[in-house]
């Protein structure tokens, strides 16, 4: 099994329970090809660096998934169809990180070290 690291961009206009139905299927597929999610984060909406799709900001969801290719390429062509969704991305790693959190906002990370 490899480890990978997997980011999805939905459009800006989607609501949380369009975000929590994205998450949900996407861990279902990872599921059915005998993969694992280890963790997902929401990283919320962000500004992108240019426009994609006449879209300003984007939605970010991120997973750590334990799986192999197969699941991965069942993935991305799943979200290639996808109208929802301006991009997405799939890094292989050797170990996750699972202790630090990119996009909490400054005042978590203050709470969190107290």
């Amino acid at each position: 099994m490899n480890l990978y690291e997997h980011t999805i961009i939905a459009r800006q206009d989607a609501s949380p329970s369009d975000l929590k139905q994205l998450t949900e299927k996407y861990s279902k597929i990872v599921e059915k090809n005998n993969g694992e999610i280890i963790k997902t984060e929401n990283w919320g909406l962000l500004n992108l660096s240019y426009l994609i799709k006449k879209n300003k900001k984007g939605s970010y969801i991120h997973f750590k998934i334990k799986c192999d290719g197969k699941a991965i390429n069942e993935l991305e062509k799943n979200e290639s169809i996808d109208k929802k969704l301006l991009r997405y991305l799939t890094v292989r790693v050797k170990k996750f990180d699972l202790d630090t959190s990119y996009f909490n906002k400054k005042d978590d990370l203050e709470k969190a070290n107290k």
